[in-house]
């Protein structure tokens, strides 16, 4: 990765930030987007803090626009993109028939389109590099989960829009990855969006007990590097992931009785 270009959206926290850090680490230069400035001041700080290459842009991932100016602010800085990682992402927790429609309309103009605006304006300076396209899903997008329709929409249309798209670029040598980590310690929960698009507060898991961002990032380093097509993260998602192929009621039952059980969960026992 040593002096390779990396697009981090949504990477002032979490995953991103995890991600940042570890590619940055090995040398690349990285590029941060979000929406908050001071917090991605902080991100770039601490980054440079590490010896790291480290670039902010000031962006809402959702704005075609905005996703054009991280591009073009992108290649005025370090002239290539070698690696775009689309992590920028935001969930929500409310039965559907209680649920505003906006927080539908926002949680995919975030996830879904926020993927598809920042590739398409990289996608002409990564064919130059023949580098990466990383998607970071979810198990939510492998399994409908119930309180989440929206975010498991989202994470659908990724799967369908960065899958169609690695046989696009099959003979022009562009490896694409669907990263699909299970429930992971960062402030996603946090702002999860309520059924009337203000965020939920407290997060109904134990963050403590749940997979690290930073392993989750030193994954996706090394399929990044390996150029793999797909991963599925911690013991739990490769479970869900694996028996829903096979016993899909089963599954739905069991997912119903696990988010039921969850912290003032607007699923019914």
């Amino acid at each position: 990765m040593k002096n390779k270009t990396i697009i981090i959206t949504g990477g002032s926290s979490g995953i991103g930030k995890a991600c940042a850090e570890i590619f940055g680490a090995h040398g690349a230069n990285i590029v941060i987007s979000g929406r908050n400035e001071s917090t991605l001041i902080e991100t770039t700080r601490y980054l440079k803090q590490k010896n790291i290459s480290a670039h902010y842009v000031v962006s809402d991932i959702s704005i075609e626009s905005d996703a054009q100016k991280l591009i073009n602010e992108t290649i005025n800085t370090f002239k290539k993109i070698d690696v775009l990682i689309n992590n920028a992402g935001i969930s929500m927790r409310a039965m559907f028939e209680e649920v505003d429609l906006s927080v539908i309309k926002k949680v995919m103009d975030i996830n879904f389109y926020g993927t598809v605006y920042a590739t398409k304006y990289a996608l002409p300076h990564i064919l130059q590099t023949q580098g990466s396209i990383v998607g970071i899903s979810s198990i939510a997008g492998k399994k409908g989960l119930p309180a989440r329709t929206g975010y498991c929409a989202s994470k659908f249309a990724m799967h369908g829009f960065l899958e169609s798209l690695r046989i696009e670029l099959l003979k022009k040598n562009v490896h694409v990855l669907l990263a699909c980590p299970g429930f992971t310690a960062s402030n996603i929960r946090n702002h999860a969006l309520a059924k009337d698009g203000t965020p939920q507060g407290e997060s109904p898991l134990d963050e403590g007990k749940i997979m690290p961002a930073e392993e989750v990032a030193r994954h996706i380093y090394k399929a990044v590097k390996k150029r793999k097509r797909e991963i599925v993260l911690t013991n739990q998602g490769k479970l869900t992931v694996c028996l829903n192929k096979f016993f899909p009621a089963f599954m739905d039952l069991m997912v119903y009785r696990h988010f039921a059980k969850e912290k003032d969960s607007p699923v019914r026992p």
